[in-house]
């Protein structure tokens, strides 16, 4: 929760290869208080079955940038059977690739933030790509 001092932070993820949330992909916060400070690591959670993490910790007061870090190989190893037998319905391209879990094995992702706000970052993602925005 957002205070006058402090910034507060969301996220979830879509994986956009089967138009589902993706779950139980561990996220890492971190955050620091101005553009040449060291990163604090300040702990993390996992994605629930919604693809959402509500369980992230606080911002500390005076953070200015915040990194998010979505370790989202094991996500696709662990779930490469169900979307091997899901691909045999895509297209040859998708099916023959040969590659097994994710391109990007991690997504780092820093953003920018000013006290008083809530910022929601959500990641959508495939084994191939991923984007980012800020949602509301």
């Amino acid at each position: 929760m957002s205070t006058e001092t402090t910034a507060s932070v969301s996220t979830h993820i879509l994986d956009t290869s089967v138009g589902r949330p993706a779950e139980g992909v561990a996220v890492q916060l971190a955050a620091r208080i101005g553009r040449g400070a060291d990163w604090l690591a300040l702990g993390g959670s996992a994605t629930d079955a919604d693809g959402r993490c509500k369980d992230l910790p606080a911002l500390p007061e005076g953070t200015t940038h915040v990194r998010f870090d979505f370790a989202v190989e094991a996500y696709f190893e662990n779930n490469a059977e169900k979307k091997q037998a899901d691909a045999q319905q895509d297209a040859p391209a998708n099916r023959d690739s040969g590659s097994v879990g994710a391109f990007f094995p991690e997504v780092a992702i820093t953003f920018a933030v000013v006290p008083g706000e809530h910022f929601h970052v959500p990641l959508l993602l495939n084994p191939f790509g991923y984007s980012v925005y800020r949602g509301s």
